[in-house]
């Protein structure tokens, strides 16, 4: 059984989603409403399923600035080389960001930059997995599934929440 829940947020609805055991999906708007139209037989709409409760938390906790690395059982779907790229996205730090660039050196593929970027569009658990949080050689923001507006967004809220956490130290 498959198992789904809307979750309200600062940017929007997020669609989770899970196997009664891992944290399959994490998706915003577009992603969602595609996903919601495409459900059939074998999804049932429970929040108590395992894990939204912990991850409706530690999420919430994350928009209040008071939680900066998710420790939640996940299950991304996707080839080995996507598998690769979003552990080399897990290992961002809050508040930093990287290039496409950058993740390809890291994967050992220096020249791969475009295909992290494809990767990267295919994560399935965003915020969770990081992809927010990888940017243009040139600095700046490209391509986000959950829309440009929501990546500025959170890259704001990290940054802000960590220049209030230095000033606070």
């Amino acid at each position: 059984m498959n198992y789904y829940m809307i979750m309200e947020s600062p940017v929007d609805p997020l669609l989770l989603t899970s196997d009664g055991q891992f944290l399959t999906g994490l998706y915003m708007e577009k992603e969602a409403k595609k996903l919601l139209s495409d459900m059939k037989d074998g999804w049932q709409q429970d929040e108590n399923a395992i894990p939204f409760r912990e991850t409706v938390a530690q999420l919430s906790a994350y928009f209040a600035g008071e939680l900066h690395e998710f420790d939640l059982p996940l299950k991304a779907a996707g080839t080995p080389f996507q598998q690769t790229v979003w552990q080399a996205l897990s290992t961002i730090p809050y508040g930093k960001t990287v290039s496409y660039k950058d993740i390809a050196e890291q994967v050992h593929l220096p020249k791969a930059s475009r295909a992290v970027g494809m990767a990267n569009g295919r994560n399935p658990i965003s915020i969770i997995i990081p992809c927010h949080r990888v940017i243009g050689a040139n600095g700046k923001l490209t391509g986000y599934g959950g829309g440009l507006h929501r990546k500025e967004w959170l890259l704001e809220h990290e940054h802000e929440d960590k220049q209030a956490t230095l000033l606070s130290d």
